[in-house]
């Protein structure tokens, strides 16, 4: 598993400003541009490309440090993802200074955006997990072109209005002075590049928009807003850039019997009017077995049992939440003659006692009043 803090050369309590920085002295060492045809450049640059987009998302960091690298592969939940972000844009930081001038690389590696989808689940696949296939449009590269936009290279040509810097200066007149402002060339749209025959078939963006089904192992534990990362099944990137994520969100469907909150589970459990007067051993449903628990004399309705580690499953770590048995006395509303004949008597033997506990009752609310 890959060391992200060790690529970029900065302790695990790195500041975002120091993460930053790293990175920008990695790249500025490794990119492909200035190290024209160094294999173990690339890779380098690479390396240090996929480190930072990591430890620079918070969400991402959060997750890559309790799980590691496998971690932000299979799942996720936690939080959204916000994109990697232009810093290859941003090159009168790193590459300032080249020539006494800073410069703007127009054709700079560009990570893809990331593709979104969501995938309904039921409750019992939520609680073991499952494979699931998942359709998605993307953007892949170009197939007659293969993502360089033409198929004669001889057609690509400098920019004649900047000179292939992809950007150009103005320079206007303000109370300070004179300002000066550098901004995308209108003529090749920031590429530093005009393309006279551009790909027929994808009309010189060298993408096309392509259907696929991808195969996902989803993770017991997960619930709905969990997210799962897919690494490289995002968007195609641009000028050698790496592809963006598949980001797929899940919703759980409601299960008729167990209700969830977070890693614990609820169900109610019906006992008979004897059964909660005189106690017994009942039987509770869990997700993998049923259990017996014993009842004792007098159990009131909305009693609840707690049945340790027989909830849903952690996410990404072994064990189980609780489960919580709340129990409700069944009132039939229809009974039989016999059964009508028995509760009367029973009626008959508490009567009195009713009587008494009554007037007691009335009698304290009375006293409030006077």
């Amino acid at each position: 598993m890959r060391d992200f803090y060790n690529i970029l050369g900065v302790d695990r309590n790195a500041s975002t400003s120091d993460i930053k920085r790293a990175y920008r002295q990695e790249a500025k060492k490794y990119h492909p541009d200035l190290n024209p045809g160094d294999e173990e450049a690339e890779h380098k640059f690479k390396e240090a490309t996929a480190a930072y987009e990591v430890l620079v998302d918070e969400d991402k960091r959060n997750i890559y440090d309790r799980y590691g690298e496998e971690g932000l592969r299979g799942d996720i939940g936690s939080g959204s993802y916000s994109g990697f972000g232009d810093i290859f844009e941003d090159l009168f930081d790193i590459f300032g200074g080249f020539g006494g001038q800073a410069r703007r690389n127009p054709n700079a590696p560009t990570m893809g955006s990331d593709v979104q989808t969501r995938v309904d689940i039921s409750f019992k696949d939520a609680m073991f997990g499952v494979e699931k296939e998942v359709r998605i449009q993307r953007e892949e590269a170009c197939k007659t072109c293969d993502g360089r936009k033409t198929e004669n290279l001889d057609s690509i040509k400098t920019c004649p209005t900047c000179h292939g810097t992809g950007t150009v200066r103005t320079v206007t007149q303000s109370f300070m002075g004179q300002v000066m402002q550098t901004m995308t060339c209108p003529e090749c749209g920031g590429t530093g590049e005009i393309i006279e025959e551009p790909c027929k078939d994808c009309s010189g963006s060298g993408k096309e928009r392509v259907r696929k089904t991808i195969k996902v192992n989803i993770p017991k534990g997960v619930d709905t807003g969990s997210v799962i990362s897919i690494q490289g099944e995002g968007n195609h990137g641009q000028n050698g850039g790496p592809s963006g994520d598949l980001l797929i969100f899940i919703n759980v469907e409601e299960d008729e019997y167990f209700k969830r909150r977070g890693s614990d589970l609820f169900i109610e459990i019906p006992i008979s009017y004897p059964q909660a007067v005189l106690g017994d051993k009942i039987k509770i449903p869990t997700i993998t077995e049923v259990v017996e628990e014993r009842i004792p004399k007098g159990t009131e309705s909305g009693h609840v049992i707690r049945i340790k580690g027989k909830g849903a499953p952690f996410l990404q770590r072994s064990g189980h939440g609780d489960l919580y048995a709340t129990l409700k006395i069944h009132v039939p509303k229809e009974v039989s003659s016999e059964e009508e004949e028995l509760l009367e008597q029973l009626s008959n033997l508490h009567g009195k006692d009713l009587e008494k506990s009554n007037k007691g009752f009335f009698s304290k609310i009375k006293d409030l009043f006077d």
